[in-house]
């Protein structure tokens, strides 16, 4: 299909999406025909492969949670026929870029659904640009809960600044007890 098709049936501007294929961030593969027209050439259909859910707490004390979360996450898919081949629980921040299992789901290219209960679950921030790189592997991410939480902004803040924070008071922390030890071991030193 044409660049301006493209746009418009994702909702970019004709000018995004061609500085996009002028800077090679376009998310999907295309062409420049001879005649300088750009073809888009988009995966129509999601391949057959493994459907996987993804829950997903801040905590441990949430384990319990994580269980019902998986459940729901299990009686979604299977109400729309889907079967289920890959089941990942992950305690960790939202924020967090390094999650193990998560990165190791979205790098298996097995895996061509991924069902998740809210997009928090998979990503505090840049959901959109997981579900772009997927969707241009011809690939797929499915969110039970497609409303935002209300107040999701001041939420997601606040998560931000007191990881921030933690972060920052921890090294504190650290810092001043490993200090406080050397202090100690050459007092004790003769």
């Amino acid at each position: 299909m044409k660049l301006s098709e493209w746009a418009k049936k994702h909702g970019i501007t004709y000018k995004t999406a061609w500085r996009w294929v002028k800077e090679g961030k376009m998310p999907v593969p295309f062409e420049i025909t001879p005649s300088g027209t750009i073809l888009v050439h988009e995966p129509e259909t999601v391949k057959e492969g493994l459907v996987a859910i993804y829950a997903r707490v801040s905590s441990s004390d949430q384990k319990a949670d994580l269980e019902r979360q998986v459940v729901r996450l299990l009686e979604f898919a299977n109400a729309r026929g889907f079967s289920v081949g890959k089941t990942v629980k992950e305690i960790g921040s939202g924020l967090n870029g390094r999650r193990k299992e998560l990165l190791k789901l979205l790098s298996d290219p097995n895996v061509t659904t991924i069902v998740v209960e809210h997009q928090d679950r998979l990503t505090r921030f840049g959901f959109e640009f997981i579900e772009a790189a997927l969707r241009a592997q011809g690939r797929r991410i499915l969110v039970v809960e497609e409303r935002e939480v209300d107040d999701d902004l001041v939420h997601d803040m606040t998560e931000a600044l007191t990881s921030l924070a933690a972060r920052l008071y921890g090294k504190r922390s650290a810092r001043r007890r490993a200090k406080k030890a050397l202090e100690v071991l050459q007092r004790e030193d003769p």
